[in-house]
């Protein structure tokens, strides 16, 4: 039965979160908290000797930056919420989970592990530069949403690091207790998982759209999850990390892209990350079936 729960967690975790959506949203204010303790946990697993940046971290971050400013220019025009929905799915950094399956799938799991880190780095300093922009607050100048942005971004996403070192270095009991339940990161994964899907039923069933831009959003970050995957393993494969670099730059941390869509952006924007959950899982299987296709 636990075996079943596990590899059917995703669904399992989306469906009671869209089915229970009227309990779970209100649970909403938990989302920071649960990403926090993801990435403690995850990074308590981290050496910082471990951590050794690589040439092709460098390709990766410019794609997951720029590539996410390039998008939006080129698709706000058409759609703004679509070019929003878009956006956060290709700034959004690497997923907790992806050196699991990166190691799985027989890549470089540490090198994988320093570009999280990295990308983490990125998105805290670039997301509250972007994000004022592309979604201006008329009660807000631009430097008070900028601050108002990182004040919360910054901490959540950086904060964890230096705390797993901290602890590491001073307080190794309490590092070491925290290793013991580094798994648990896959059921705060869970978790949060209903209450970012309870999040998006609420923006979907409340929108006053007539559907066509939800499916817009839907394939933009479908063809943004494939491009991402495409273009991390052809950068990948120049540096011998072809399975990391495919990982690194396709496989995101939706919840916090789901947070981050619903607290700054446009609600209907989340639609992008809650189908990018799909579309990331779907290949994610792939892989991990070829793979076992080859060995047998």
């Amino acid at each position: 039965m636990l075996k079943f729960l596990k590899d059917w967690t995703l669904p399992i975790a989306m469906l009671i979160g869209g089915v229970g959506y009227p309990i779970f949203i209100a649970l909403s204010f938990l989302t920071p908290v649960l990403i926090f303790s993801m990435l403690l946990l995850t990074f308590c697993k981290v050496s910082p000797r471990e951590l050794r940046p690589k040439r092709l971290h460098l390709w990766l971050l410019l794609i997951q930056i720029v590539g996410a400013l390039v998008v939006y220019l080129l698709l706000y025009r058409f759609n703004q919420v679509v070019a929003q929905g878009v956006m956060v799915c290709i700034i959004c950094p690497t997923a907790t989970a992806a050196a699991v399956i990166t190691a799985k799938l027989g890549g470089n799991a540490s090198s994988l592990t320093t570009y999280t880190l990295l990308a983490n780095i990125g998105a805290a300093l670039a997301v509250p530069i972007f994000f004022p922009l592309i979604q201006p607050n008329p009660d807000q100048h631009f430097w008070s949403a900028f601050s108002h942005i990182l004040m919360k971004v910054f901490p959540l996403l950086i904060s964890p690091i230096f705390v797993a070192w901290l602890l590491r270095r001073f307080l190794p009991k309490a590092h070491r207790v925290l290793l013991n339940y580094h798994e648990s990161a896959f059921y705060l994964w869970a978790f949060s998982l209903m209450i970012v899907t309870a999040q998006t039923v609420f923006t979907l069933l409340n929108s006053s759209g007539d559907g066509r831009t939800e499916i817009w959003i839907a394939f933009g970050a479908l063809v943004a999850c494939c491009l991402q995957f495409f273009l991390g393993k052809t950068l990948g494969g120049l540096y011998n990390d072809r399975i990391g670099g495919g990982q690194a730059l396709g496989q995101k941390n939706t919840i916090l892209a789901l947070w981050m869509a619903h607290t700054y952006l446009n609600p209907l924007a989340s639609v992008g990350p809650g189908s990018y959950v799909l579309w990331q899982n779907l290949i994610n299987s792939w892989q991990l079936w070829k793979k076992r296709k080859r060995e047998r």
